[in-house]
């Protein structure tokens, strides 16, 4: 009797191996892809290498020429303040001149429209050094009608420049805004306070400022 061919029993299937195999290779592909490792390589995608050079040499010109504009504008703007009136004013600059203009100006009104009944005259003679032109004829003119009624209403006036702004000043000429308090009194009657605001222009005259005009505010 002839036995049978008998196969081993723990001998593997090689047919079910190989289709195994291929289908492992082919559900677990690998963790980087082709494409990822090259654009990973490089730390930057292959876009933003091309873009950031050509950015840079874009915004290099555009930064010089405004530069170059603004320099430009900066110039012209200064050369248009040394050419206008302002730059010329030297209430803006001269500290010195401008409190000189503005002490002599406020002194010399309180000089003028400060008086008793008895003593007019020293009013009167202090016009003469303090005012020149227009104002001098002005406060002649104004003098004159309240020389009459001194005497007779006993009135007594006080005056003082509480603030004195010089607008402009330019060489011997300037004009002033001036802020005055005044007191006054009739015979034994009660006082009153009143302020008043001047225009006042003045010229340097005899190494001082006397006052060429007056304009009620």
């Amino acid at each position: 009797m002839t036995e049978p061919d008998s196969q081993p029993e723990n001998e593997p299937d090689t047919d079910n191996k190989t289709r195994n195999e291929t289908d492992n290779e082919t559900d677990n592909p690998t963790d980087n892809p082709t494409g990822n490792e090259t654009d990973n390589a490089t730390g930057n995608p292959t876009g933003n290498e091309t873009t950031a050079p050509r950015w840079r040499t874009a915004v290099a010109p555009l930064a010089v020429t405004a530069l170059l504009l603004a320099g430009g504008a900066f110039f012209h703007a200064a050369h248009q303040l040394r050419s206008t009136p302002s730059a010329r004013n030297q209430a803006l600059t001269d500290t010195a001149a401008t409190t000189r203009v503005g002490g002599d100006v406020g002194e010399g009104l309180a000089r003028i429209f400060s008086y008793t009944p008895t003593s007019s005259d020293a009013a009167e003679r202090s016009a003469g050094t303090v005012l020149a032109g227009r104002a001098a004829r002005q406060y002649g003119d104004l003098f004159a009608q309240v020389r009459e009624s001194l005497v007779e209403q006993r009135l007594t006036l006080a005056t003082q420049a509480v603030r004195t702004g010089v607008i402009e000043l330019d060489g011997d000429s300037a004009r002033l805004l001036v802020f005055l308090d005044q007191v006054s009194r009739r015979d034994k009657g009660a006082v009153t306070a009143a302020a008043a605001q001047l225009t006042v222009t003045a010229r340097f005259q005899d190494d001082r400022w006397r006052i060429t005009d007056i304009k009620a505010r």
